[in-house]
């Protein structure tokens, strides 16, 4: 199954570090960023745990839960744990779904279906594309995917910076442009008329007939 933008988030049951979770029952009514790693004790996966570690309360302040997944079994992922807080400096705080029998990389079309159904002697290599993050909304609906490569860490602040784009194009009819952040100018949707649009964002530019920007709604 090839899951696209806007295909509703395969659901499952899973062991974490926290306990049994049903996936869309966590989620709840809020956001959720779900990313994924090949193997525990890999040095750029470490890495990456204990970014999202110290940027937790960043994603919680935008209403988004994070969550991990790694193809090993629990017990495996909360000896991790420690070296992620000593490489990081931050204790792992949200949960790591444990995948030894690789249901949910291959719900997650992340693995094929012949992969087998064991961890065990499975190589990092092996399960190298088990490295994609989700965003997914409350409608339990991808709002985006970004898988890497093994050698490449994953930027979080960028996540960070999606789901701040995400949220405010929910609420108001724009669209950001490229590099945007908070507090820059945002692009008014095409559905929007001219003078629609003067009173909606009153003073935005016309760039081009088919780009208008706007101060970014509130």
């Amino acid at each position: 199954m090839s899951l696209r933008i806007n295909d509703v988030a395969p659901d499952f049951t899973a062991e974490t570090t926290q306990g049994a979770i049903h996936f869309h029952e966590w989620i709840g009514d809020g956001w959720a960023v779900l990313f994924s790693h090949p193997k525990d004790f890999t040095p750029v996966c470490t890495t990456e745990l204990g970014a999202v570690a110290a940027l937790e309360k960043q994603f919680a302040q935008r209403g988004a839960k994070v969550i991990g997944l790694s193809v090993d079994p629990v017990a495996s992922h909360s000896k991790w744990a420690s070296d992620i807080k000593d490489v990081g400096g931050h204790d792992v705080n949200y949960p790591i779904i444990g995948d030894p029998e690789l249901k949910i990389a291959k719900l997650y079309d992340m693995l094929a279906a012949d992969a087998g159904d064991s961890c065990e002697g499975r190589t990092p290599a092996l399960n190298a594309p088990v490295r994609t993050v989700f965003v997914i909304g409350p409608d339990k609906r991808i709002k985006l995917t970004l898988s890497y490569p093994m050698t490449t860490g994953r930027n979080f602040d960028e996540i960070i910076r999606v789901l701040d784009s995400i949220q405010l194009t929910a609420k108001h009819p724009v669209s950001t442009p490229a590099n945007w952040k908070q507090g820059d100018d945002v692009i008014i949707a095409g559905s929007v008329s001219n003078e629609q649009a003067d009173k909606q964002f009153p003073g935005y530019k016309t760039v081009k007939p088919y780009l208008r920007t706007a101060a970014q709604p509130q």
